[in-house]
């Protein structure tokens, strides 16, 4: 009776430090369970879609290529073109997540229809007259774009590069009638490096992108004009924590160094 009093201790001894290795194990799991799920909740991949003026192509387009390998798994699609093209787009509902303009009063317009709100300057550009490399019409100030021998693109009225264009032409008191009037300013820089045109004003930073392709004009300080370049999350974004993080890095350091390196100023 006292060995059959014995086993049993000793079998229930066992029963209990086995419950009490199970239990311990179950509450480590537990406790690095919610730590992973943490983690896993605040990664975010996903896509969106950037609507950017035309003068932000190569500058975004790296910032694009940064932003992603900073950010594993999340992706950056661009939509370039005129800031007012694309600020009406996005009032009448194109799927967009970010929002830069080349202009204040484009993106007025987009927070004025409710579609984002606290925009943030992150960079300013001036105009530059832009002239195939032969300079074929001796075009050697702003001044020779009012001749009439003077072959010369625009951008339309209504884009920020027609704008700053119709404010430096007030400044100098000159009055130009191009021979074409292009959609954004990539277009018309093209119609420079084609040769089309004998001048085009387009900005600072589209003549230094151009290369050997044109020759720059410069247009003196106190009769250049200038647009400063807004940028904000769309309201709708499906994908707002990648969308805001997309425009922190546009603001940081490492973005307005990007920036500064194409020929952008500080706003």
């Amino acid at each position: 009776m006292r060995r059959f009093a014995l086993t049993m201790a000793a079998l229930v001894g066992l029963a209990v430090a086995g419950c009490s290795s199970s239990t311990t194990s179950s509450t480590s799991s537990a406790s690095s369970s919610p730590a992973a799920a943490a983690s896993s909740s605040t990664a975010t991949t996903g896509t969106i879609a950037v609507f950017a003026a035309a003068s932000l192509t190569g500058t975004f387009t790296e910032l694009g290529k940064q932003f992603g390998a900073a950010h594993p798994g999340d992706t950056v699609k661009f939509s370039f073109g005129a800031s007012s093209t694309l600020a009406t787009q996005i009032t009448d509902g194109a799927p967009a997540d970010v929002f830069a303009s080349a202009a204040p009063k484009n993106m007025e317009t987009v927070v004025s229809a409710g579609d984002a709100s606290n925009p943030r300057n992150f960079a300013k550009n001036t105009a530059e007259v832009a002239v195939p490399p032969s300079n074929p019409a001796n075009v050697t100030s702003v001044n020779d774009l009012a001749k009439s021998s003077v072959k010369v693109a625009l951008c339309q009225p209504q884009v920020p590069c027609g704008v700053v264009a119709a404010e430096v032409f007030k400044n100098v008191g000159i009055t130009v009638k191009p021979v074409t009037l292009q959609p954004d300013v990539k277009s018309v820089l093209t119609q420079v490096e084609l040769g089309n045109v004998d001048a085009g004003v387009v900005y600072v930073t589209d003549v230094k992108a151009a290369g050997s392709k044109v020759k720059g004009v410069t247009i003196p300080a106190g009769q250049n004009a200038s647009t400063l370049y807004p940028i904000a999350t769309i309201s709708s974004s499906k994908e707002m924590s990648i969308a805001q993080a997309f425009v922190a890095y546009v603001l940081s350091p490492a973005g307005q160094q990007v920036l500064a390196a194409a020929g952008f100023e500080k706003p």
